[in-house]
């Protein structure tokens, strides 16, 4: 038996979807306002997985301009059928003056997991969180979720999963709509992230309910059709943590899981939680766990014996142990992340369309916008996976132009995130430590320095120390700042923090470039 330490994708991997075919696991998480979107990742044992593509991976297959942080793609499903994958997803505008380009559910297929990925197919439906299932018949089933018209609705946020056909063939929904479950518990709010799954002849429903965060659970209910009437199992929630309590565990909110079957006939699901020391705080954000299921009275029963994620899962088919804390590094140096790693992502555009991969770095071109603007901006970064590291980075400011600024960014959104900037003033530069906090600048550190040099960021838990680093020099804390200030539950919205790079002239016409050497991140 091999032990599988648990998260298996630790950093903002949330809502997966998973689906094999032959030997191969195939997953998709949700992705925001990050691009490229939605990696598709593979493995053979559930437990190794490599990033192999995405499937928003070029440029206008989707309007990203204006949405907001936490907008973007929602939780998307990934299926295999009649040779091809299929994913369906929702992009969501949270801007306070949505666009005018395509939002809502839609659906790309492609042959090659890897891409390239169809244009996608927008569906004529409302709401989130869209699945699809393959009947043994034919038939194709695309369901999700929506809010009940308030009219209609016995609490506040009731919801109700929809399911409706799909005819391949026109593209299109297809039959009348199906209204099929609001919830296992009466004023739960949120019963979201269905999947339907057909299994020795009947289908069940599988979702999420209780919002995304402390009180997220896993609720099943099956029936004799896709369309109908449903019946809820009588001992849902079939998982959460919620009734723990604050002091029971530190591994908080599981929930929108989906299942899978490997070759052996054992069940699995792969569902999103949050490692949170403290019981309320993720700056790591919603994270992806694996955990076993079997099937009782005909109903799958989750981490049985247990009732309760588990820190480590035994896989009796791995080829090798993922620990929470691994991290696999470019191979030129220990811990450099390379520009050619599939984990560097951009809000709202391609990374080489804000920067230009060079060496062993980046080429940094001013941008007008700053991170405190809802639009494209010269900025890249990588997920942070662990509470204890040290990520850094050489940034030479020599090529920017009087007033432009050049550094590392911790980013959470727009209203939220904290930089450590070199700017140029004459023939020297400013080195600042700025916390934007609910949309309010804090300035934590100023200083004169003569060139620019190594800066970033030794986090320890909750504690985010700023360093910076000169030629000659130790390194020299210049300010502190409480990782809980950053994590969704204190700035709302659904991520987790990224470490990155940026540039940016405050809004005036950029001039000047600057580069970023060596972005290390090493676990600690």
């Amino acid at each position: 038996m091999t032990q599988v330490s648990n998260p298996l994708l630790p950093g903002c991997y949330p809502d997966p979807s998973v689906c094999r075919v032959g030997d191969w696991f195939y997953l998709v998480s949700s992705t925001f306002e990050y691009l490229p979107g939605l990696p598709v990742m593979r493995s053979r044992d559930l437990v190794t997985w490599e990033t192999i593509g995405h499937v928003i991976d070029r440029s206008g297959m989707l309007d990203y301009d204006g949405l907001g942080s936490s907008g973007g793609l929602f939780a998307p499903t990934i299926r295999f059928h009649d040779g091809m994958f299929w994913v369906v997803c929702t992009l969501v505008d949270r801007a306070s003056q949505p666009s005018e380009s395509p939002r809502g559910n839609f659906l790309v297929t492609a042959a090659d997991p890897a891409g390239p990925w169809s244009d996608p197919i927008w569906l004529d439906v409302d709401g989130i969180d869209p699945s699809i299932a393959f009947g043994s018949d034919g038939r194709v089933w695309l369901h999700g979720t929506r809010l009940v018209p308030e009219a209609e609705a016995e609490w506040f946020h009731q919801t109700q999963v929809w399911v409706r056909e799909y005819s391949p063939t026109a593209q299109a929904l297809i039959g009348p709509e199906h209204i099929v479950w609001t919830g296992a518990v009466r004023g739960a709010v949120w019963a979201e992230g269905p999947h339907l799954y057909e299994i020795d002849g009947r289908w069940y429903l599988l979702a999420a309910e209780g919002g995304t965060e402390f009180h997220h659970a896993v609720a099943v209910a099956r029936s004799d059709s896709p369309t109908g009437p449903f019946e809820g199992n009588k001992g849902n929630p079939i998982l959460t943590h919620r009734h723990l309590g604050r002091t029971g565990v530190d591994v908080i909110g599981p929930g929108h899981a989906d299942l899978v079957q490997a070759r052996d006939g054992s069940w699995w699901a792969l569902l999103l939680a949050m490692r949170a020391p403290d019981r309320r705080h993720y700056p790591l954000g919603r994270e992806t766990f694996l955990v076993p299921v079997t099937w009782e009275d005909g109903w799958p029963v989750f981490a049985p014996g247990a009732g309760r994620v588990p820190a480590t899962v035994e896989v009796p088919w791995a080829h090798e142990p993922m620990a929470a804390d691994s991290w696999q590094p470019d191979d030129r140096a220990p811990g450099i992340v390379g520009p050619g790693d599939a984990r560097w992502t951009t809000p709202r555009a391609l990374p080489a369309e804000v920067a230009q991969a060079d060496a062993d770095g980046w080429i940094l071109p001013a941008s007008a916008a700053t991170l405190a603007e809802p639009t494209t901006a010269t900025f890249v970064g990588v997920r942070q996976q662990h509470f204890d590291v040290d990520c850094t980075v050489s940034i030479d400011a020599s090529g920017l132009a009087e007033g432009e600024t050049a550094g590392f960014a911790i980013r959470q959104s727009e209203d939220d995130h904290v930089t450590a900037g070199f700017t140029r003033r004459g023939s020297g530069f400013t080195l600042a430590v700025t916390h934007r906090r609910a949309g309010t600048d804090i300035a934590l550190h100023t200083a004169q320095v003569a060139s620019g040099g190594s800066v970033g960021v030794r986090a320890r838990g909750y504690r985010y120390e700023l360093v910076h680093e000169r030629t000659g020099h130790g390194a020299q804390v210049l300010a502190e700042v409480d990782a809980r200030e950053l994590d969704a539950v204190s700035t709302g919205g659904f991520l987790g923090v990224w470490f990155g790079v940026y540039a940016t002239s405050h809004g005036a016409e950029p001039r000047g470039t600057a580069r970023a050497d060596r972005f290390a991140y090493v676990p600690a």
